[in-house]
């Protein structure tokens, strides 16, 4: 970690908002724990002139931007054309000092700027240099994404700086590896640095840009029409440039008896993070939540306790926030909540569901009933994908997802939003169906 004034770190704080009251012999404790970071001085703030900062005023950081140079970008033309421009629109987003380098990526993944290994440190001369390699960048080839992760992480490890991140940019299918591959490479870099990805155009599976950002713990987005680019990934380095702290980890300790049944984030996407827990003591996990700028995020929590008699009460989860520091320890940021167990026979205490926990469970049941929907209408199974997104319509319009109802609306004909009717359309915009598809686990936060 770098070392920041106490001025430049964010102050975390840890709300907990649950039901805390179970019926006799009950086991099941759900809670959600809205995590939030503010104060973390003006970087994220003053995005709009990067180049005043002096290096070193905000945090140390390093960015990879990995554009796909494969054949298919020179279709239409203006593809590449736009990839570069967008490339370049991010290096001048880059704050005076960071670390960055550009990657081609086809088959192989080729340096473009700085080259020899190394990461070039921004400032205006090496801003113009890195634009004029662009220059240079042409089509041909094929694609294979772990290759350039692989390419990412060597260049990023190279440098002794708090964050680490990529960009990666492809217009086309994982094809020139195999599943197996671009699994091990994002098991490798898991950890090591978060990563925003996007698709280009309407022929990338999907799956594989998604599965890029969740496992780096970035987001994941469509730019259907490439002359979207430049405004995205200049969006992608501000948010990139505002992050002040990395690795900073959920610790949830749960006492004897009880069991985590599951950890996700629900807010602002759908994140699963159960299987991510890396043990951290008796009793303890810790659960990765990426890079902090100025934000707030919501996390729905599930332990299982030992059941217990009307009156008894028990402590069922402690949260804490968890940083590495540099002598191998763990730094505590200071922010916790309880969650707490409490057995009555007031029926209507028990069974009155927390108003947060009801409205993220809906959310993330609407991220599963899209893409259950979406595969099914894929494979032809009318009335199956009809039930899953008139499920889908339903639930989008009760939590005012407006988002989600619109991007719906595109594939389905809304009969009744409020029962959940509606009739597949016959012909769907490839572009509409893939940004549900990709944008389906974006959530709305509970009006409080």
């Amino acid at each position: 970690m770098a070392n920041f004034s106490k001025s430049n770190v964010p102050q975390f704080s840890v709300d907990v908002y649950q039901n805390e009251y179970l019926p006799e012999g009950g086991r099941e404790v759900n809670a959600v724990v809205t995590v939030t970071a503010t104060g973390g001085g003006t970087i994220g703030s003053a995005m709009t002139a990067p180049h005043l900062y002096s290096p070193g005023e905000g945090p140390s950081a390093a960015v990879v931007l990995m554009v796909d140079c494969s054949g298919s970008m020179d279709y239409p033309p203006t593809k590449m054309r736009n990839a570069r421009d967008a490339t370049a629109a991010a290096i001048d987003t880059l704050r005076d000092g960071v670390h960055f380098a550009v990657v081609a990526g086809t088959h192989l993944a080729r340096e473009v700027y700085p080259g020899d290994g190394r990461l070039a440190v921004a400032g205006p001369d090496t801003r113009e240099q890195a634009k004029q390699a662009l220059r240079k960048l042409s089509a041909g080839g094929g694609t294979a994404i772990g290759t350039w992760l692989r390419r990412a992480d060597r260049l990023l490890a190279s440098a002794d700086v708090a964050i680490r991140h990529g960009i990666l940019l492809t217009d086309g299918r994982n094809e020139h590896e195999s599943p197996e591959d671009l699994k091990a490479a994002l098991d490798t870099c898991a950890g090591r640095f978060t990563c925003d990805a996007r698709g280009v155009g309407t022929d990338w599976e999907v799956k594989e840009v998604t599965g890029v950002a969740s496992a780096l713990l970035g987001t994941a987005d469509i730019v259907a029409d490439p002359a979207g680019l430049a405004a995205d990934f200049t969006r992608m380095m501000e948010t990139a440039m505002g992050k002040e702290v990395a690795d900073v980890s959920l610790r949830l300790w749960t006492p004897a008896g009880a069991t985590v049944t599951f950890v996700k984030q629900v807010a602002p996407t759908v994140e699963e993070l159960t299987g991510r827990r890396t043990e951290a003591g008796p009793r303890a996990g810790d659960y990765p939540l990426g890079s902090w700028g100025d934000e707030s995020r919501d996390y729905h929590l599930c332990v299982e306790v030992p059941p217990a008699a009307v009156g008894q009460e028990m402590l069922a989860a402690r949260v804490s926030l968890v940083i590495p520091h540099p002598d191998g320890r763990v730094q505590n940021l200071g922010a916790q909540g309880l969650v707490r167990a409490v057995w009555t026979d007031d029926l209507a205490a028990s069974t009155s569901i927390n108003p947060q926990v009801a409205h993220y469970t809906g959310q993330v049941e609407l991220a599963e009933v899209i893409q259950e929907g979406l595969d099914l209408r894929k494979v032809g199974d009318i009335d199956g994908a009809t039930a899953k997104l008139g499920r889908a319509v339903q639930l989008a319009s009760a939590s005012g997802n407006a988002d989600t109802a619109k991007l719906l609306a595109k594939v389905v004909d809304v009969v009744d939003a409020a029962t959940g009717t509606v009739r597949l359309k016959a012909k769907v915009e490839e572009a509409d169906e893939m940004t549900l598809e990709t944008r389906s686990t974006k959530t709305v936060r509970v009006k409080k």
